[in-house]
């Protein structure tokens, strides 16, 4: 079992943030109102392994890059940068292998929040 269920990414503009993700990430989000908060949901595979999360506007929610890193796995890394970099990210880690068969960056999101990608290569 993951011992992580869900995460919650803060944002400053929901609709900014997720023209950046679906940009970003080839996504698309599902906007919705949780507790009083607009949040926009991260697409979840119920079957598949990991869990998901939202973007989530309201005062308690402060983008920052010093918080947790949310690592998102994608296909292929230097081309997920390269479309954040164009939305005027600051790289914060080049891609980068740290093991055999992982590469992993990290970048800033339109919201000033650190986020980290993986990619798992053979």
């Amino acid at each position: 079992m993951n011992p992580i269920s869900w995460f919650e990414i803060p944002v400053i503009n929901l609709e900014r943030a997720m023209e950046f993700y679906s940009t970003v990430f080839q996504i698309d989000l599902e906007t919705t109102e949780i507790d009083g908060h607009p949040m926009a949901l991260f697409p979840a595979d119920e079957s598949g392994p990991g869990c998901s999360g939202a973007l989530a506007q309201g005062d308690s929610y402060v983008p920052s890059v010093d918080g947790p890193r949310v690592y998102f796995q994608v296909d292929d890394a230097e081309k997920t940068v390269a479309r954040a970099l164009k939305l005027g990210s600051k790289l914060l880690y080049p891609v980068t292998r740290v093991s055999e068969d992982l590469v992993v960056a990290e970048f800033s999101d339109s919201e000033g929040n650190r986020l980290a990608i993986s990619q798992n290569v053979h």
